[in-house]
């Protein structure tokens, strides 16, 4: 049956298709059946609501939210003819997972299959990712997940065999160790082409920042022309269609911040796979208010290894210290600056964020046989002070589209607010989670040069009147905000007198964090 389109400019978040209810009557369909619409060779499978006026659509044409028009190549006036469509298969197999059930690798297949192939409603993408949070996934079931994940997309395939990966697990703001590691490691003739995200929920990821200073929007050929010839890059892996299904997964997993193990542990090594890596370095940081706790941080460990078996991929997982940020940048524009400062060997250059990179890059050159066993920190060390690391990075955003190469010409916000000790003491106590959301409050990672500037760490001295951090926004109204967020929120500071107190419980919506303290154990000076 044709129908002409009328495009509808707002976007929904899924694929969605309304109809008169006249022509509703007519093919017998109701509000969330699917319909298969087809444009020429492109075709697509959308949701179905009812108009019951002609305020949007008359009989006999069909309103196309912007996802369904995009993806068809529409415009108005448009004919496309529509058929009534049939619910997938893969439906039953979800529901057998909700059940409790085991699903084998056909039918997980089809379940990724139907996610990539946008056959799925987010509604029943979200009943999928419940199901493997509530039940768990197998070993068995996660072996499947990742490899009908990572086959269902493109596959980038160096001209080296050996092909070196990085990956930490998140929940700790800063930590931006990437941009220092895949040169060190590239200079000493690794082959790593990484791929990173865009921030979901945190202040700045690791393209965001990257974009401050090169393109990170590659297409999958242009992106083996570079790592062919300069052994590296950083890029956005969402431009390049490297395990589809799972960009939708974690689409549907940010609401409620679900993140099932089976299905975070299929995530990353579906990804890794897709970029033909060999060998990989897992990053798991440990506190009480990041990402995982520490006997968490082991199980996963244990499961990462396990699962590295089943695909003959050489993988090393190291636990480190999530109590703090890392680096003093919070923000694409601050945590660029951090980056740039290391390598210009900057005196205001984080130390920490320095020997963090250091230490992963040491592990991959140890994987890697360049250096020996216990020394690779120290080979990684020579490399970055030696320069050649810059000399690498440089090289890398040059092929990728340079825009800035010096921590000078980094744009940073305008407006500023310095947070100043009331008292004298030691800093006890950072909130990785308020860090997060004061950052976030001042416009990161959308306005790239707005974030938090940290200025003391865990263990640092302060005297009263000293700047803790600085928080940064082109927006006044954005950077009171921020502030306000603080009057919230406990202080990072105590006295030598003080005692570690158990922190009053407060309601969920009063609070962004947990103290990572264990207020029982005690903080000792």
């Amino acid at each position: 049956m044709k129908f002409k389109v009328r495009p509808i400019s707002i976007k929904t978040g899924d694929l969605i298709a309304l109809v008169h209810i006249n022509d509703a009557i007519s093919l017998d369909i109701y509000p969330q059946d699917r319909i298969l619409i087809r444009k020429g060779s492109k075709k697509i499978t959308a949701i179905v609501d009812v108009a019951r006026d002609k305020e949007l659509v008359k009989p006999g044409e069909v309103g196309l939210f912007k996802e369904v028009s995009d993806l068809l190549g529409v415009k108005k006036g448009s004919a496309v003819n529509i058929k009534v469509g049939e619910k997938p298969v893969s439906v039953g197999f979800i529901k057998q997972k909700l059940e409790g059930k085991e699903l084998s690798e056909i039918k997980m297949r089809n379940i990724i299959n139907d996610i990539g192939a946008n056959k799925l409603s987010k509604a029943e993408i979200t009943y999928f990712v419940a199901s493997c949070y509530l039940n768990g996934l197998s070993l068995k079931e996660t072996v499947a997940l990742t490899k009908s994940m990572y086959e269902s997309g493109n596959t980038l395939k160096p001209k080296s065999k050996r092909v070196f990966d990085k990956h930490c697990i998140g929940g700790l703001p800063g930590n931006r160790t990437t941009p220092l590691v895949v040169p060190i490691c590239a200079a000493a003739g690794l082959t790593i082409p990484k791929t990173s995200s865009r921030s979901i929920t945190s202040p700045a990821g690791t393209a965001d920042t990257m974009e401050v200073l090169a393109n990170v929007t590659i297409p999958i050929k242009k992106m083996k022309k570079i790592v062919d010839k300069v052994n590296a890059c950083i890029v956005w892996g969402g431009a390049l269609n490297l395990a589809p299904a799972d960009d939708e997964i974690i689409e549907v997993e940010h609401p409620l911040s679900l993140d099932a193990e089976g299905q975070l542990l299929a995530s990353i090594m579906a990804k890794k796979l897709s970029v033909s890596s060999t060998d990989i370095l897992i990053d798991i940081p440990v506190a009480n208010d990041a990402k995982v706790d520490k006997k968490t941080g082991l199980r996963l460990k244990k499961k990462f290894l396990d699962l590295a078996k089943k695909f003959k991929v050489n993988m090393r997982v190291i636990i480190t210290d999530g109590r703090q940020p890392i680096g003093n940048g919070i923000g694409p524009a601050l945590e660029a600056r951090d980056i740039l400062w290391i390598y210009e060997k900057d005196l205001r250059a984080p130390e920490d964020l320095k020997q963090k990179a250091l230490q992963v890059a040491g592990e991959l050159l140890e994987m890697a046989g360049t250096a020996p066993k216990g020394n690779g920190h120290i080979l990684a060390g020579q490399i970055l002070n030696s320069g050649k690391a810059y000399k690498k990075f440089l090289q890398i955003i040059k092929e990728q589209g340079a825009k800035i190469t010096k921590s000078s010409e980094i744009p940073i916000a305008k407006f500023k607010f310095n947070y100043k000790s009331d008292n004298a003491g030691k800093v006890f106590d950072i909130d990785n989670n308020l860090v997060s959301a004061i950052a976030k409050g001042a416009g990161a990672p959308i306005d790239k040069s707005a974030g938090m500037y940290l200025r003391k760490h865990i263990g640092d001295n302060v005297e009263q009147g000293d700047i803790l951090f600085t928080i940064y926004s082109n927006s006044k109204r954005k950077l009171k905000y921020a502030r306000n967020l603080l009057q919230k929120n406990p202080v990072f500071i105590r006295t030598k007198k003080q005692k570690p107190r158990k922190p009053k419980k407060l309601k969920r919506e009063e609070t962004f964090t947990r103290y990572i303290a264990d207020w029982k154990a005690g903080v000792t000076d």
